[in-house]
């Protein structure tokens, strides 16, 4: 038997569902459970072919277990090494490498030293040129966001160099993105699901979060094309296999905002009816499928294009 375990933590709604989804296809050889572990024993396999890993992102003591499950053989949707590794300044770097357009971004050190380090830790880092920084963003207002995170903590909108100044020593340690502020005429929250089903919601994220989802935006049918054509580039190049990307349209080009959530907003409560549906369906057909792919004693990750080494670099030198 093939057990496929969802892992979770403060989701109400799309564990159960997912669950339920799974066992009414009644697929032989597959069922799917809300998992439970104990203490983690290294390099032993667990019993699980599938794990939806929905909480380890919180919690350090679910991460080490997801890595030590899938060195043993279990299928960790999503891969567990590359969202430990990931983060948005590199990703946005990525993105431009694959085609898709990203917000300008620069990156800035922490506002206070990191524990354990001290002034003669940074003699390598120069004076921020922040003249010309606000240069290369295009001018105030900026966003400045932590370059890995989610949730929207820390993020803040500056309008003039005195909030950013203000907003940059709330930071502590954190390092932070500096990115332009993209004016948009519309924007879409995808859902993305096995590097192949994607399911484009329009999304206002200057509404309520419960109100996020109702939204309505008439673009042009070759608008969406292009948006479903950059998140599939994106996770396949990112490797993820459960993932949200967000898009903000300006003058008819779609620029990735965020795109790497590995473990995105299912609850019925905030997506609405239909798209709970759709991820509900789309999160039970992959999980099957990887349940039946698996092979016990093998590694059984999703790796992206990048790691792969598909990805060509324009500024790899000639040999």
């Amino acid at each position: 038997m093939k057990k496929i375990g969802i892992l979770y933590g403060q989701e109400n709604t799309f564990p159960q569902a997912f669950v339920d989804r799974v066992n009414s296809k009644k697929v032989k050889g597959v069922k799917a459970e809300l998992m439970k572990l104990g203490e983690a024993r290294q390099n032993i396999p667990n019993d699980y072919a599938v794990i939806i890993d929905r909480i380890s992102q919180d919690v350090p003591f679910y991460r080490a277990y997801l890595k030590n499950a899938a060195i043993t053989g279990t299928a960790v949707i999503n891969n567990p090494f590359w969202w430990s590794a990931d983060e948005k300044f590199f990703n946005n770097a990525l993105a431009e490498q694959v085609g898709v357009p990203v917000p300008k971004t620069a990156l800035l050190p922490s506002k206070n030293h990191p524990d354990d380090t001290n002034e003669n830790s940074f003699r390598n880092l120069e004076l921020l040129k922040w003249d010309e920084i606000y240069k290369y963003l295009g001018g105030f207002p900026f966003f400045m966001k932590p370059h890995a995170g989610g949730g929207w903590k820390s993020v803040y909108k500056v309008e003039n160099e005195a909030e950013l100044f203000k907003a940059y020593d709330e930071t502590d340690q954190l390092v932070m993105m500096l990115q332009e502020c993209v004016d948009f005429d519309s924007y879409w929250r995808c859902y993305c699901i096995g590097q192949k089903y994607v399911k484009i919601m329009p999304y206002e994220p200057r509404n309520p979060h419960h109100l996020r989802y109702q939204a309505d935006f008439k673009v042009p049918a070759k608008l969406l094309k292009t948006i479903e054509k950059y998140v599939l580039k994106l996770n396949k190049a990112l490797g993820y296999d459960f993932n949200t990307v967000e898009f903000a349209v300006r003058d008819g080009i779609p620029l990735a905002i965020d795109f790497c959530n590995p473990a995105p907003d299912a609850e019925a409560t905030s997506v609405g009816p239909e798209n709970f549906e759709w991820v509900v369906e789309h999160a039970a057909l992959y999980a099957i499928e990887r349940a039946q792919a698996q092979k016990t004693g093998k590694t059984n990750l999703s790796w992206g294009s990048f790691v792969q080494g598909s990805v060509k670099n324009k500024y790899t030198p000639k040999k």
